[in-house]
């Protein structure tokens, strides 16, 4: 099976994807676990790609984010509900993860 080019993949569905995916399979199986695989998953295929296009820094930047939300939507989740707390989390990271590297043009880093 071939793999993408780094350069042509597009991120931020990939953020979206492994958060608000990884929530979903977690929840219908019950198997936490198992969220974590289509989480972690997509992290990897997303970062690869922001190292190719944008660099170190911008990687480690949209990998806290994306860590970061995971972690976030467990609190937040306690103050406006699951869904919310996720499809937000996910949108900050998809958002960032387009303006930061899918929206710009490629560079020979």
């Amino acid at each position: 099976m071939p793999v993408t080019p780094a350069s042509s993949v597009r991120t931020a569905p990939l953020a979206a994807l492994g958060l608000v995916g990884g929530y979903l399979v977690a929840r219908e199986s019950g198997i936490r676990p198992l969220g974590g695989v289509l989480l972690g998953a997509c992290g990897l295929y997303a970062g690869r790609t922001w190292l190719a296009k944008t660099g170190p820094a911008v990687t480690a930047l949209l990998s806290v984010l994306y860590v970061g939300g995971f972690g976030a939507s467990h609190p937040l989740a306690k103050k406006i509900g699951a869904w919310p707390a996720v499809l937000a989390v996910s949108a900050a990271s998809a958002g960032a993860s387009w303006a930061l590297c899918d929206r710009a043009p490629q560079s020979d880093v």
